[in-house]
């Protein structure tokens, strides 16, 4: 005799009306956080909810070349450059390390914290560039 437990596996992708208002708070809770980061940096609100332009402006708060969008396209290389831009977004803000690994592994909690929290747009002030010694 041979039991066997049948399930039923629907594809039909219907959330309940409970999951359904979960993720459309989680949603609300990204766009409004991104949007006061960007507030707090002098940036636009509205471009975090713009697509490829809101990457742009997240290497501009980051200090980092803008040229990096076209690393952005590159599989691995994404994976570092998004690390290093999250690097420079937390440094900017006055934050550690504990802050660029809470943005990469809890993103939910940590943008919030970021945008609602007691953190300070501060760029990192360029490095004066060298003078050049006169020679003898």
């Amino acid at each position: 005799m041979e039991t066997s437990a049948s399930f039923e596996y629907t594809s039909s992708g219907n959330m309940g009306p409970v999951a359904m208002i979960i993720w459309l708070a989680f949603i609300v809770l990204m766009i409004v956080s991104v949007w006061k980061v960007f507030t707090k940096a002098g940036k636009p609100g509205w471009a975090s909810i713009i697509p490829i332009y809101n990457v742009v402006v997240m290497l501009e708060i980051a200090g980092k070349p803008i040229w990096w969008i076209i690393l952005f396209f590159i599989p691995i290389a994404n994976l570092v450059v998004g690390i290093l831009m999250l690097a420079g977004i937390a440094k900017n803000f006055g934050r550690g390390v504990g802050t660029v690994i809470g943005l990469i592994l809890l993103p939910i909690v940590f943008w919030p914290i970021l945008a609602f929290g007691s953190a300070q747009y501060q760029p990192a002030a360029a490095a004066p560039a060298a003078e050049p010694t006169p020679a003898e």
